[in-house]
């Protein structure tokens, strides 16, 4: 008998979801599984079909891009945002995430804040290595793309140097939609102080020391933050 999965497939770009779709509906895939497939190309429309999910016929893997549009009330502002969002409302799913970004504080965040089930590097994959990295994720998770086994196998980084949480990562973007730092309580659940020491944190985490807010958030977009 077929496993059956349903899968949630979140990008922006309607090409690439067009690719995903014909990889997992060809031949090599539809003579092991049976797969239901939905997809979603905003934050927003994805937390609605996750939420409906978790009430009805719950996501068994999710595809989740990194770089999307934030959610119309900024709340989740990436991908990485939706996946831990997913993971409360579906810890039974498993979670993919791709991405463009194959720089090693990227990955190292990402496998911090999500701990994904898969991690591709779009640029590492091609149609035979998703399929591959499907029936790993199905059967044996977690798997990791080429750049990503490349990133474990250096054992000179320091981890924590790459490190930005979401909240932190949701002051880099605010401040880049031109918000000044004492309007930020009126969108982070937090006092004015506690975000100027995490503004500090941010700075030391990219080395910048005493810089201004658009170098903070000119370095944030050259590591792909936002």
């Amino acid at each position: 008998m077929k496993k059956r999965f349903k899968i949630l497939i979140v990008d922006d770009h309607p090409m690439i979801v067009e690719a995903y779709k014909n990889i997992l509906t060809s031949t090599d895939i539809r003579d092991t599984y049976r797969l239901t497939i939905q997809t979603a190309d905003t934050c927003d429309s994805a937390i609605k079909k996750i939420k409906e999910a978790s009430e009805k016929v719950h996501y068994d893997i999710l595809f989740l891009d990194v770089q999307l549009p934030p959610s119309s009330e900024g709340k989740i502002i990436s991908g990485e945002g939706l996946a831990i969002f997913a993971k409360e409302l579906l810890p039974n799913a498993k979670i993919v995430i791709l991405t463009m970004f194959n720089e090693n504080f990227r990955i190292q965040n990402i496998l911090n804040t999500v701990n994904p089930d898969g991690l591709l590097i779009k640029n590492d994959i091609t149609s035979k290595d998703f399929i591959f990295a499907f029936n790993a994720i199905v059967n044996n998770p977690p798997y990791y793309s080429t750049t990503v086994a490349k990133y474990f196998r250096d054992q000179t980084i320091n981890h924590e140097e790459y490190l930005l949480d979401e909240i932190n990562r949701k002051i880099v973007f605010y401040l880049s939609k031109g918000i000044k730092t004492k309007n930020l309580i009126n969108h982070i659940n937090l006092s004015k102080s506690a975000i100027e020491k995490r503004k500090t944190q941010i700075r030391t985490l990219f080395k910048l020391d005493k810089a201004n807010d658009e170098a903070l958030i000119n370095e944030a977009k050259r590591r792909g933050f936002i």
